[in-house]
């Protein structure tokens, strides 16, 4: 069963996605969205983890600039949203989906984050802030320069509380493999498990079906360690 659902945070209600498992939950997992808002993919992942057991919610992090959904590619009308997000929104809206999660039973340890994108950084941010169970990243930007106003996930690495996995695509235009080779370097200063799994023939968003960039065998190879990862260190 999905719903969507409000939640309250400092500023305003929030829309929260909201995916319950047949039966009681493994755990919970927070699915952070893309750039292009909370859209049919990003819901369909979240039914995905409900699939496999867990209790998942995705909030609407664009939910200060009227919460849209936009077009893959439409770049002109995403900037203004992601120019809008900070570093303190953003832990805003994390704690307030922990608290919605925690009304339900789950601790920070029983609840992990992946994240997709622009979301890939959000959920670095959240597994550098809160002792999570664990923590996925797909492709994630902000590795070298900050971004919403927080440092590089460089900076960052050796403060990660949270068990942090790592998935990148060699082809990624923006992201380039030396970056991330960089961040795998950072990320053995943290006193979690961390690792980095790159893929050779990827590119940019390669786990959504919805975009042109979709690499299928990375995407299903990418998919099958995130579950792995969050059964070793989530459950």
């Amino acid at each position: 069963m999905a719903t969507t659902v409000s939640v309250n945070t400092v500023d305003g209600e929030m829309a929260l996605y909201d995916a319950e498992p047949e039966g009681s939950a493994r755990a919970a997992v927070m699915v952070i969205q893309e750039a292009f808002g909370v859209n049919h993919h990003i819901e369909e992942v979240t039914r995905r983890f409900a699939a496999a057991g867990y209790r998942a919610v995705a909030p609407h992090l664009f939910h200060r600039t009227g919460d849209p959904v936009l077009d893959y590619g439409d770049f002109e009308k995403v900037m203004p949203h992601m120019q809008a997000l900070t570093e303190a929104g953003l832990l805003a809206d994390l704690d307030a989906s922990l608290s919605h999660l925690s009304v339900s039973g789950f601790v920070p340890s029983r609840v992990g984050v992946v994240g997709f994108c622009m979301g890939g950084t959000v959920a670095f941010l959240a597994a550098v802030h809160d002792a999570l169970g664990a923590a996925v990243t797909f492709y994630g930007g902000g590795v070298t320069e900050g971004r919403f106003g927080m440092p590089s996930l460089i900076e960052m690495a050796p403060r990660l509380k949270t068990p942090w996995l790592g998935l990148y695509g060699d082809l990624d235009q923006g992201i380039p493999a030396k970056s991330v080779e960089s961040l795998r370097q950072a990320i053995t200063r943290a006193s979690v498990p961390t690792e980095i799994l790159r893929y050779a023939e990827a590119a940019h968003g390669f786990h959504c079906d919805a975009r042109d960039s979709y690499h299928e065998a990375s995407a299903r190879d990418a998919w099958r360690h995130t579950l792995e990862w969050f059964e070793t260190y989530l459950l």
